[in-house]
């Protein structure tokens, strides 16, 4: 039986670009490019070796988000993924990480699943929970923060890195991981993978076909909401210290003038 693997990748507008809020105070994404999160490219990536070595296996990038959100699933499909699942629905705005949580978990219990592979955040958001959530939605191990991965014998292994330590992992298949941007460099598609993508299936769902009441997600449903945003105020002068033998004492007064967090 074939390997399904699939990548929950997501949509994010370009960092490099003016990034603000709405005047809802949820991420505007219609006045800014977007493209695939820097970090769901490692997965997709890992995705891939397993399926280059494996007897039999398929890959499937699942995302949710607007009608834009299909480039980045065009992205992924150039890079060698086999096909796509775009989640789109108008009462998806403002969805928080609970909420895409329960909408990727019912995505991947519509589909069929035997490994999920997601990036360690989201350039947009940073939380980093959703894998963790997802896995438990879905009732199944998760294996997270991987720096290194490898699937055989019905079980998935890796390597988590931490500042002190390595550890090596492994869990049952079906199972949720998510890599760092330390598991091995992502490919670029080449020309023939960007012309074979365009033909590749992209499947679209709504709440409706998974099952979802508009208020369990979208900004009503969030458990989390930013209540305020400002402008990050300009930099200004730094202060010069001139060392004439007192310039620890200048130093010193100034920190004692500072506001810490």
């Amino acid at each position: 039986m074939s390997l399904r693997i699939v990548v929950t990748v997501k949509y994010v507008p370009d960092a490099t670009g003016d990034r603000h809020f709405a005047e809802d105070l949820t991420v505007d994404r219609d006045d800014v490019d977007g493209l695939l999160s820097e970090l769901d490219e490692y997965a997709v990536e890992q995705a891939l070796q397993i399926k280059e070595e494996a007897d039999d296996a398929e890959v499937t990038v699942l995302t949710v988000g607007p009608e834009d959100a299909t480039d980045a699933l065009r992205k992924a499909l150039s890079m060698g993924a086999d096909k796509a699942v775009h989640v789109e629905d108008d009462d998806l705005h403002g969805t928080d990480a609970l909420g895409t949580s329960l909408v990727l978990a019912k995505a991947l219990e519509h589909i069929g699943y035997d490994l999920v592979v997601s990036g360690m955040a989201s350039t947009d958001g940073g939380m980093g929970v959703v894998p963790a959530m997802l896995a438990e939605r879905l009732g199944v191990p998760q294996v997270t923060l991987l720096s290194e991965l490898k699937v055989e014998d019905g079980k998935v292994t890796g390597r988590r890195d931490g500042d002190a330590a390595s550890e090596q992992l492994e869990a049952a298949l079906p199972a949720v991981v998510s890599v760092t941007d330390q598991s091995g460099e992502a490919r670029y598609p080449s020309f023939k993978g960007i012309m074979a993508a365009k033909k590749k299936p992209v499947e679209t769902l709504d709440l409706s076909d998974l099952g979802i009441e508009a208020d369990e997600v979208g900004l009503d449903g969030a458990w989390t909401k930013v209540e305020e945003a400002a402008e990050r105020p300009a930099r200004t002068a730094g202060t010069i210290v001139k060392d004439e033998g007192n310039g620890g004492k200048q130093l010193a007064e100034f920190l004692a003038g500072q506001k810490f967090i």
